[in-house]
């Protein structure tokens, strides 16, 4: 009796890879609780912690501030970041995943919701070079999927053959999710439960500790074809 055999289903075709910038492709600097205690003042900042458990999302806040009170917080965000410019360090496994990104011709951009400033000082640093590369400048900025389409209607392709890359479940998770890419969640730490997949309701497609562990995942789920 002649076993039946089942061909292995096809893999699915991606053409690009969008990358978060801070804590995904640089090592995370910048002490975000105290910005935001900085902008906020302690008892907002422990008010508005304790409303939205999943992490702050700060320039959203500020968006409804009187102009005067909107500078005075982006000028505090900046300083932060600035700060976090003269630490800035590369996530150990980007050279190696861009380079093996570059030998399959697959385009790589990114999206962050840091200033232009800190993405010039990335690209010119560790001369690695994402196109497009938007910062906060760009409206509107993630988690809004804007960004993120943009990019995949530059590269004329389809959201499905793109995959967001972001250490952020709130920011990059949901970017990804709601322009209907495929999504890679680096948790490094483990501080992602199932539960904080539950409460948000945002599960990625795939979980990570480590940039290496994106190259296998790659190859092993997706035909590369630029």
């Amino acid at each position: 009796m002649m076993s039946s055999f089942s061909p292995p289903k096809p893999k699915t075709r991606l053409r690009g890879v969008v990358f978060d910038m801070d804590g995904t492709l640089t090592v995370p600097v910048i002490d975000f609780p105290a910005m935001y205690r900085a902008v906020l003042g302690e008892d907002e900042y422990k008010r508005v912690k304790a409303e939205n458990p999943t992490g702050i999302d700060i320039l959203h806040h500020i968006e409804s501030w009187s102009p005067d009170l909107q500078r005075h917080a982006y000028q505090t965000i900046a300083d932060f970041e600035r700060q976090g410019l003269d630490r800035l360090q590369i996530m150990p496994g980007t050279a190696q995943l861009c380079g093996f990104l570059d030998s399959k011709k697959i385009r790589r951009g990114l999206i962050t919701r840091n200033i232009k400033e800190a993405v010039d000082l990335f690209h010119n640093r560790f001369g690695i070079t994402f196109s497009p590369a938007l910062s906060r400048e760009f409206r509107p900025y993630k988690p809004d999927p804007g960004p993120l389409l943009h990019i995949c209607s530059t590269w004329e392709v389809q959201p499905n053959e793109v995959m967001m890359v972001g250490d952020s479940l709130k920011d990059d998770v949901a970017c990804g999710k709601r322009a209907g890419a495929f999504t890679c969640l680096l948790d490094e730490t483990g501080r992602y439960s199932a539960d904080d997949f539950t409460k948000s309701n945002l599960q990625p497609d795939f979980r990570v500790s480590s940039l290496t562990e994106v190259l296998s995942i790659l190859e092993a789920n997706f035909d590369l074809i630029p």
